[in-house]
């Protein structure tokens, strides 16, 4: 299952994005990263056509058997 943390559902309703889109980036992911300053977070990315072709980076780590969303957003610097 995937969960969200408090800062992820304000970050959806702010940046305007798709909880499908989050779940696309996390299940199936164009690339991903570990985070430099936590090995157990991931970054993954994915480019999403119904906004741009811009890349989402969706920044998660498991929580138990489920996957916790820390936060998502448009990456400025990331090319598909």
């Amino acid at each position: 299952m995937i969960l969200f943390s408090a800062h992820a559902e304000a970050a959806l309703a702010r940046r305007r994005l798709r909880r499908a889109w989050i779940e696309s980036a996390i299940l199936e992911p164009d690339r991903t990263e570990p985070d430099a300053g936590a090995p157990e977070v991931t970054r993954s990315f994915k480019t999403i056509p119904d906004f741009g072709a811009r890349v989402l980076r969706v920044v998660h780590r498991p929580d138990g058997h489920d996957i916790l969303v820390i936060t998502a957003f448009f990456d400025r610097g990331a090319r598909p």
